[in-house]
């Protein structure tokens, strides 16, 4: 489990939301669900970035839980391009929450995405690499 400062990091999120009570199951704790979608957004965005367009989600490999999300958690979203094919994109992605009161950031889950770049006709297209 990776416990730093969220300015330790050198690094900007791709998303930074506060967990609020709406966002919660049944038991009072911030809903797996809601926080795989915001980690599917950030390395969606990144995916749009890189692809220079439209990219979908085609796959989430190992996703890990290991600390819960509380109401009014500070969640920061990072991503990081892993792997860079012709038409597809492996997208690394960590949360970390902050307790809205301390300083000290901790890794609450990770996941693998990968995507698929599209065109307007939801067919896979070529990522244009940069020279």
């Amino acid at each position: 489990m990776s416990v730093g400062s969220l300015e330790d990091a050198k690094r900007d999120p791709v998303i930074r939301v506060t967990a609020m009570p709406a966002d919660t199951n049944a038991y009072g704790d911030i809903f797996g669900g809601w926080l795989l979608s915001l980690m599917d957004s950030g390395a969606g965005l990144m995916a749009a970035r890189h692809s220079r367009g439209r990219a979908v989600t085609v796959a989430l490999d190992g996703m890990t839980f290991h600390l819960p999300v509380g109401v009014g958690d500070e969640v920061s979203v990072y991503a990081e391009m892993v792997r860079l094919g012709r038409t597809s994109m492996t997208i690394g992605v960590e949360a970390w929450r902050r307790h809205r009161t301390e300083d000290e950031a901790v890794k609450v889950t990770e996941a693998t995405f990968t995507f698929v770049a599209i065109d307007d006709a939801g067919q896979s297209r070529v990522i244009q690499q940069e020279s």
